[in-house]
């Protein structure tokens, strides 16, 4: 790194966060209300704030000599999440229209009959087959009919299908056939959008995976490629004449070039970052297991930590009721959040899923929001500042939520307060189930856990959901608001690439295999020197990709590639080998019968980034508060519950509660019995009793 600014941002749905990290390392936090028409102004006007902290004249002065802008989005998340991507249509190989649609007879809950099917990307009439075939070695059994395919071009275009996904069979061993069709569709629609080839979005088996994977991204692909067109033309204008680097879902990075082609990779792109960093500042602290829970205006996403890293999946990754076969941090999201909608339906209290968002928001913003959230139940039970929110910029009307509040309740014969705290007690339950399922389905007890928190309302709910969970402890990092964005600046740069060769172990084309690892190398290298990474930062791993015979799913197994030498037949059996040790491990179960397939070689380069700090504190006197308010925080109520600032706290500081901790754009609330330590850098580490 060359030593200027680096910027990290994070578009959320009810707020853009942007984090500033200057060249001695300190950070600069700001927030700005995202906005849904045109995210892109939304951060311009972030990076606004930012330069007015930094004291500048304009945003052209912290952008010339900013280094890099890291961008994490949720845009790929909220078209799938409200189903307005674009008209979608799919062109595959005769006899696998409806693969799509059979899902590997997935079913979400298999314990209800009446569930659904989800909603479909392309309807039965723009999914067209095209006669052709490749071999699984890639040679051509069918050639491509291009007369059908330039009938099938027409009847998508009649159709006013705008983005075209393309799966032939095999063509990640030989993409002739999908390249060809790329080339007899923009002669016959030069207008289409996007065109989606599966062996580029996806260049592995199987099929279903290859084929929902591409399908997704063909969806969601417009409205991104739309809509960073207008941020790189906003940041050019603004002064940012270096490369936008794009948040992955795997926690690496892109650009805009290569997200163009895979809009897909931005998938839970934001939230990625804030796990990375969850679990950087709970190792700094000591905590090792640690869950990681994320709640901002409109989400609220869990995320398993163990032995300091975040579990990433590979291949069967289901988001928004599809499959999406990239490399992913394992995160779960619920629709529970400040801007989560409170109402009755069928005489009961329902908190969220939808949301409010920032326009028009919580009712207490007073931008024309009618139906009251969390953010105004937490306002009435004391639990936020009305004239300290959002760094004091926007003044919150506590008598407007009172009405609205009060109005949801009078069905069910409930004053304001009342209502209110019923809501945050159900939004509570709801995001302590949420932690509870992804626990059980990886075999971990909340009570042998952690808790780290952060979002905007993270720290707001925090203690209460330690406390229904059994745990003990929760930790709420200094940069808690904007926790996201700063993982985007924390997380090592991460390229994680696959190429399909296919074989016995015993047999595999080592040239072809080769080939293809000096490809994924030279690929490699490219998008860090993009992003800015000097060699000496650079680490690669490579892995071999196996099955045994009949089985569906790869299993990476390390292997030795020194230096760039070219791979043997004794790495792949040293690799064929470890297989069977770990099968035999991990399922007591002997294969050795069973010859492996080696189905490709995989890539994951690293490189190492220069690490945020927070700004070191002196070690305080006894906190002095500011103030008191009457809080309801863990079940009951406080009458004259003391307010701290957070910055005015220094390391070692105790807080005991019940008690607030006020920071620009978030609170701590600490209920009877919790005790808050500051940490050094700021993080605060609060003690639960149990209940």
């Amino acid at each position: 790194m060359s030593g200027g600014y680096r910027i990290g941002v994070d578009v959320g749905g009810t707020f853009t966060d942007c984090v500033l990290l200057r060249p001695d390392g300190s950070v600069v936090v700001e927030k700005t209300p995202t906005t849904p028409d045109d995210q892109s102004r939304g951060v311009l006007d972030g990076l606004g704030r930012l330069a007015e902290a930094e004291g500048l004249d304009d945003v052209g002065s912290l952008l010339g000599p900013c280094d890099s802008i890291v961008h994490g989005t949720t845009t790929a998340d909220n078209t799938m999440i409200q189903m307005s991507g674009a008209p979608t249509g799919l062109l595959v190989t005769e006899g696998f229209r409806d693969e799509i649609e059979l899902r590997r007879c997935f079913k979400e809950d298999i314990w209800d009959p009446g569930l659904e099917a989800p909603r479909p990307i392309a309807r039965r009439r723009v999914r067209l087959e095209v006669p052709e075939r490749l071999t699984p070695e890639g040679e051509v059994d069918t050639p491509l009919d291009e007369e059908v395919l330039r009938k099938a071009v027409a009847r998508l275009r009649a159709f006013e299908v705008t983005s075209i996904a393309v799966v032939f069979l095999y063509s990640f061993v030989n993409p002739a056939h999908e390249r060809r069709a790329r080339e007899i569709i923009l002669d016959e629609y030069p207008d289409v959008e996007l065109i989606s080839l599966s062996h580029e979005v996806h260049p592995k088996p199987p099929e279903f995976e290859r084929t929902s994977t591409t399908l997704v991204n063909a969806y969601v692909g417009p409205p991104i490629v739309r809509y960073l067109d207008r941020l790189e033309v906003g940041l050019h204008q603004a002064g940012f004449h270096r490369e936008l680097l794009l948040a992955t879902c795997s926690g690496g990075v892109a650009t805009p070039d290569e997200v163009r082609s895979r809009p897909l990779l931005t998938m839970s792109s934001g939230p990625t970052g804030g796990v990375v960093a969850a679990a950087r500042v709970a190792a700094s602290v000591g905590l090792h297991d640690v869950v990681s829970v994320d709640m901002g205006g409109t989400s609220y996403d869990v995320c398993l930590i163990r032995g300091g890293r975040p579990e990433v999946t590979a291949d069967w990754n289901w988001r928004h009721r599809y499959c999406i076969g990239l490399p992913m941090v394992d995160i779960h999201a619920i629709g529970a959040g400040g801007g989560s909608l409170i109402e009755v339906l069928d005489q009961v209290l329902r908190v969220g899923p939808e949301s409010a968002g920032s326009d028009p928001g919580p009712v207490c913003y007073g931008r024309g929001g009618a139906k009251p959230t969390v953010t105004d139940a937490d306002l009435l039970l004391g639990r936020l500042d009305p004239d300290s929110f959002w760094g004091g910029r926007l003044t919150l009307d506590v008598p407007a939520a009172e009405r609205a509040l009060a109005e949801v309740g009078r069905a069910l014969d409930l004053d304001a307060v009342a209502t209110a705290c019923a809501a945050v007690d159900i939004v509570d339950a709801h995001m302590a189930d949420a932690v509870r399922r992804v626990l059980s389905m990886a075999g971990a007890d909340p009570r042998d856990l952690d808790l780290v928190a952060f979002g905007g309302m993270g720290a707001v709910h925090a203690t209460r959901q330690a406390a229904l969970l059994g745990m003990r402890r929760v930790l709420v990092p200094a940069a808690a608001p904007a926790f996201s964005a700063l993982g985007l600046l924390a997380a090592d740069h991460v390229v994680d690439e696959t190429r399909a060769v296919l074989g016995d172990w015993r047999e595999v084309d080592l040239g072809l295999l080769n080939r293809m690892a000096e490809e994924l190398q030279a690929s490699a290298e490219a998008k860090l020197e993009v992003a800015g990474v000097v060699p000496g930062h650079r680490r690669y791993e490579w892995f071999l990709n196996f099955v045994y015979p009949g089985q569906t799913f790869d299993v990476s197994i390390p292997f030795d590639r020194l230096d760039g030498q070219p791979v043997d037949r004794d790495a792949v059996g040293r690799a064929a080998e470890e297989l069977h040790r770990r099968n035999e491990e991990a399922r007591l179960i002997e294969a050795r019968s069973q010859e492996p397939v080696v189905r490709g070689v995989r890539l994951v380069a690293t490189g190492l980034v220069d690490q945020p700090r927070t700004a070191a504190r002196g070690a305080g006197a006894a906190p002095r508060p500011v103030g008191a308010r009457r809080l309801y925080a863990g079940g009951r109520w406080c009458e004259d519950a003391p307010v701290y600032l957070w910055a005015d706290l220094g390391e070692r500081t105790v807080v005991d509660g019940p008690a607030l901790i006020q920071g620009p754009f978030t609170t701590a609330v600490l209920g009877e019995g919790e005790r808050a330590t500051v940490q050094e850098g700021g993080h605060l580490l609060v003690e639960v009793p149990p209940l």
